[in-house]
């Protein structure tokens, strides 16, 4: 059957392709966030019983900026391959979560993610060209309630790394031994803690990246050539806080609640300043050695 004769027998039938084919980008988003409604409503439980730090608020408002930003840019025309994955990892999502077919049904968080990620999808069907796929993606897996998980499995690891790295850099000054996680610092025990591990840390840190390369429209290759830096950044500026706390213990004139919670934040801001200083940096450097190198280059962040 021809789509002329199509039209003519069943003129409702294309009256609704065509109403469709024109529905508003922000009417399919909401849809799709319709039906990943069970892991939202996970999410916001896991945040109100105080089981984890409701940062994944941050991440979620900006890609809510993100979307208000650009709403006259978004594509009348999704692209395919973004929307067919979205739809693909929604269904996934709400079949995993429910334990429907024959897999068994996932662990919320592992589901969630699987629910996040088809919603960055959804995203990026209809963001225009120029937003880069990695740091949406980014701020989609964020968003996820993940700081106690994260702590749980990369907690102790990291704290043991810190205590290390701390013992080295105390080792000429103090008689400085290590016991797991804890140090010894001139015969006194000194404890490197759960929020000693850096885990907050480097969530921020992750979360300045992503933003500041959404906000300087950096390209997917200089967001992720900076990512290892963003991670270096974030272990030195945790063993220099760490190392620092430890000293004034070791000397027994141990800082005061509010010393030491300013030195936390002054030791956050020179941190997620240098990722977010490194991210704005990255482009400029890839273009200049492109140029270099003799190749034509169009500054798209301009």
């Amino acid at each position: 059957m021809s789509l002329a004769h199509l039209a003519q027998a069943h003129p409702r039938w294309i009256d609704h392709a065509i109403r469709l084919d024109r529905a508003s980008p922000i009417g399919w988003l909401a849809l799709q966030a319709a039906a990943l409604a069970p892991t939202w409503a996970w999410m916001v439980a896991r945040m109100r019983d105080g089981s984890d730090d409701p940062l994944g608020l941050l991440a979620l408002g900006a890609l809510a900026l993100l979307v208000w930003t650009v709403r006259g840019e978004l594509r009348a025309a999704p692209r395919l391959g973004w929307l067919a994955l979205a739809l693909v990892g929604t269904l996934a999502a709400t079949m995993l979560r429910a334990g429907l077919g024959p897999v068994p049904a996932l662990p919320p968080l592992a589901a969630g993610l699987i629910a996040v990620l088809a919603l960055a999808c959804g995203l990026l069907a209809f963001m225009p060209q120029r937003i880069a796929a990695g740091p949406v993606v980014g701020l989609a897996v964020l968003a996820l309630p993940l700081l106690s998980s994260l702590q749980f499995y990369a907690g102790y690891p990291l704290r043991v790394v810190t205590a290390e790295a701390s013992r080295w850099l105390l080792a000429s000054g103090f008689q400085v031994a290590r016991e797991g996680s804890s140090l010894w610092v001139d015969g006194r025990l000194v404890i490197v803690d759960a929020p000693c591990s850096g885990v907050q840390m480097v969530w921020l840190g992750y979360f300045t990246a992503c933003a500041v390369a959404l906000w300087a429209r950096r390209t997917d290759r200089a967001f992720f050539a900076c990512l290892p830096l963003v991670g270096l950044c974030v272990l030195v500026g945790n063993i220099a806080r760490n190392s620092a706390l430890i000293a004034f213990e070791g000397a027994g004139q141990p800082l005061a609640p509010w010393a030491h919670n300013a030195l936390g934040l002054v030791v956050l801001a020179l941190v997620c300043g240098g990722i977010a200083s490194a991210m704005a940096r990255s482009s400029a450097r890839h273009s200049s050695l492109i140029t270099a190198a003799g190749g034509r280059h169009v500054d798209t962040a301009r």
